[in-house]
């Protein structure tokens, strides 16, 4: 494909849409991938799928093999996904759950995202589902973005003392953070404080990227 061959020189943007949730969806052939962007930032494949690559390489690929039920806050363009089934070869079950509908359908028309058998999306605000399932998680992975703005609700203690009670004995919670100026970096120093050390472990990953910050938290008890 010449757009393909091309982009390995300078990006070429093959779809833009104006989102009522993410503002601007943009999707590009950029060093021979497509990547899904918003107006300011990454939101899938590219850099992002690198650092949630990196998160899922700390947690350990065999651990992961070993797991029966993943749920994903926050889809996008679903690269994440294609990490643990294309690369990892995971075989449990998927759940999805993204706020943006128009996300979505851009994520099956240019990511087939929909081909996935495994994976169940759920087109529902992340902090309404995480108070309604029943279901325990081996694997939480939180990649929440609004642009360049993570929601405060991801922060606040009430929502990840549940998201933590979500997860089986020995499960994980990846979650990828934003850091933009100092204020940041607080906030996530006071996340991981606010995390039961009796219950689990947590610990921030050197980054890899300048402003993305993963924090991984595992279930002990």
């Amino acid at each position: 494909m010449i757009q393909k061959l091309f982009s390995y020189l300078i990006p070429i943007k093959i779809f833009k849409k104006k989102s009522a949730r993410s503002k601007i969806i943009e999707v590009t052939w950029a060093n021979g991938e497509l990547v899904l962007d918003s107006e300011n930032t990454n939101y899938s494949y590219g850099s992002l799928q690198r650092i949630l690559r990196y998160g899922l390489r700390n947690i350990g690929y065999k651990a992961i093999l070993e797991m029966d039920h993943v749920l994903l806050l926050g889809v996008a363009g679903g690269s994440v996904i294609k990490t643990l089934v294309n690369e990892i070869e995971y075989k449990g079950k998927i759940t999805g759950v993204e706020i943006d509908s128009d996300m979505i359908q851009i994520a099956n028309e240019y990511f087939n995202l929909n081909q996935i058998k495994q994976l169940n999306v759920i087109i529902d605000d992340a902090f309404e589902f995480v108070l309604k399932t029943k279901e325990k998680y081996d694997l939480i992975i939180i990649d929440i973005f609004e642009d360049i703005h993570m929601p405060n609700f991801l922060f606040e203690k009430f929502f990840s003392d549940r998201v933590c009670s979500l997860l089986k004995d020995q499960g994980f919670v990846l979650f990828n953070t934003m850091i933009l100026d100092e204020a940041h970096n607080v906030r996530n120093k006071k996340y991981i404080a606010e995390i039961n050390p009796k219950l689990f472990t947590s610990k921030m990953l050197p980054r890899i990227e300048v402003h993305n910050e993963l924090i991984i938290i595992e279930k002990v008890a």
